[in-house]
This record gives C-alpha cells, sequence and structure tokens, in this order.
C-alpha cells in the first residue's frame, strides 16, 4: 500500500498539512514533490521566491507525516509528458500508488491538460483524494499568499498560515561594522539568491547558531540615517549577548513580529533611543 501525496509544498503550511493527514489515513506516506519551481522552466523572470530550501522542504514534510519524500527534477522533458504517461509511467509504475491525494486545484502533465477529475477518471489501480484547502478570510491558503504576507510585512498572518514561524537561513557576513562600534552588535545574514525576504522593518525573533537560540531584534532592509554602500541587509541583534563572534557559521533567524517600519533619524543620539525600546519590546514579546 502506497499512500502517495502530490505537491511543490513550498512552506508546507497549513493547507499543506491538510493534504498530508489526508493521505495518512490511506497508508505510510509517500511525498512528490518537484525541483526546481516549474514556473523557472517555461517563466523564468516570474519565479516566485522560496519560503524554504528544498532541504528544508523535505525536513518540514518528514516532521508533519510524510515517511518519504520523492524529489523529481523538473525539466522540459519531463513537463512534456502527457496526463497518461504521468499516470503511467510514474504512479503505477515508478511508485506503485495504491492512493493518491492532491490539493483540488491540483493540474499536471503537458500544459497542465490534466486536473482532478482527469486523476480520478483515469486512475489505474489506485484511489484519489483532492483536498480543499482551508479558507482564510475568503482566500485558500497557498505559498502564493503566504508569500504576499511575507514581503507585505504582515509577518503575524504568514506564520499563522505556516502555522510556525517563518524563518531565513545563511551564513553570518561581515557587514559595514556600524553596530559594534555603537553597542549593537548585529549579525548580516547572505542569503540565497531566491529567498523571500520580509517588508523592510524592525521585526523580534530569534537567532539560531549551533546549539544556541538568542532573543533577536531584527532589521530588514537599509540604514537611511547612516546611509553606505551595501544595499538591502538582514541583520540581528542578539539581545543581552556580549562578544559573540559568529563570522562565517550557519544562522537560523525566526521571525515573530513586526515592530516597526524603517526610520531616519536625526542623528545617533535618537536612534539609539529606539534601539533600545526596540530590544526592550522584542525581549518582551520573544519571552
Amino acid at each position: 500500500m502506497t499512500s502517495v501525496a502530490i505537491g511543490i509544498f513550498d512552506g508546507v503550511h497549513r493547507g499543506h498539512q491538510q493534504i498530508l493527514a489526508e493521505a495518512a489515513k490511506h497508508g505510510p506516506v509517500t511525498v512528490l514533490t518537484f525541483d526546481p519551481h516549474p514556473t523557472s522552466i517555461f517563466a523564468p523572470e516570474r519565479t516566485p521566491s522560496a519560503l524554504v530550501s528544498l532541504e528544508d522542504r523535505i525536513a518540514l514534510l518528514k516532521e508533519n507525516g510524510a515517511a518519504e519524500v520523492i524529489v523529481f527534477p523538473f525539466t522540459k522533458a519531463f513537463a512534456a509528458k502527457s496526463p497518461k504517461e504521468f499516470i503511467e509511467e510514474i504512479l503505477v509504475k515508478e511508485l506503485g500508488a495504491s492512493h493518491v491525494t492532491v490539493g483540488a486545484n491540483f493540474t499536471f502533465g503537458h500544459k497542465a491538460a490534466g486536473n482532478v477529475e482527469y486523476l480520478k477518471e483515469h486512475a489505474q489501480g489506485f484511489e484519489v483524494s483532492s483536498v480543499h484547502l482551508e479558507e482564510n478570510r475568503g482566500s485558500a491558503i497557498s505559498s502564493t499568499r503566504i508569500r504576499t504576507l511575507i514581503v507585505d510585512g504582515d509577518i503575524e498572518r504568514a506564520n499563522q498560515l505556516l502555522t510556525r514561524f517563518f524563518y531565513l537561513k545563511g551564513p553570518v557576513v561581515h557587514g559595514e561594522a556600524r553596530g559594534r562600534t555603537i553597542g549593537y552588535p548585529t549579525a548580516n545574514l547572505e542569503l540565497p539568491e531566491n529567498a523571500t525576504v520580509p517588508a523592510d522593518g524592525v521585526y523580534a525573533g530569534w537567532l539560531t547558531v549551533g546549539d544556541n537560540r538568542w532573543q533577536a531584534a531584527i532589521s530588514v532592509g537599509t540604514n537611511p540615517t547612516f546611509p553606505g554602500v551595501r544595499g538591502r541587509q538582514v541583520e540581528a541583534y542578539a539581545i543581552d549577548q556580549i562578544g559573540l563572534d559568529l563570522y562565517d557559521q550557519e544562522a537560523k533567524l525566526e521571525i515573530g513580529f513586526r515592530l516597526r517600519d524603517t526610520l531616519k533619524f536625526d542623528g545617533l543620539d535618537p536612534l539609539l533611543v529606539q534601539m533600545k525600546q526596540d530590544c526592550i519590546q522584542a525581549k518582551a514579546l520573544t519571552a
């Protein structure tokens, strides 16, 4: 018995978790997912940013009930398969599916010619379940909706739909070192080009390096008070931590709450007053 759940599952959000839960009713779950994102093959300029890396997508799928995750390389040749070929070659011969679970808007095969009804009508030895993803404020939960919320700065709403804190990962790199000189040394993260980055502003969250997880005040964007040569940055100050040397280490930055917009201050003193308040508020929110 092979219960197969199919989808891209970027972010493994609440809607994806519904699909996995339905699939689990029919046996141990094998997830079939794809990389890279299909849009990158046919319309690279419209490729959506990623909510998580492929590695983390696999880990999150397993955390949410997948016994196995199979990643099919999405190529033009793969996309050219007809719906019939997809069923026969992938679901039947490759996976031996006894049950298939997909989202209600699932499409597959050349030019997305196959849909849920086609899958049900042409199933060969397997049953099909389709899941209507939970409606949220009039809209179905989707990775696209969550990306929009994050880019708009509505991190709390995005976190509710993800059922976890949105996070970014990357090595800690050297910045302009201004934070260190004013008593707020920050860890600057180098992010993948396709990362989903929140709107400019100040946030509260947690910075994890190795086995350590610290409360953090997080800045996204440029520094209009002291403009430099660097562009947008994502940097975190580990609250109450002294003497940390995190350079070149891999860091995880969970973003929990939005505190305020990025502001331009008339000099260092008012900036320091605001930064102190930001840290007090961030510490209270993340306690």
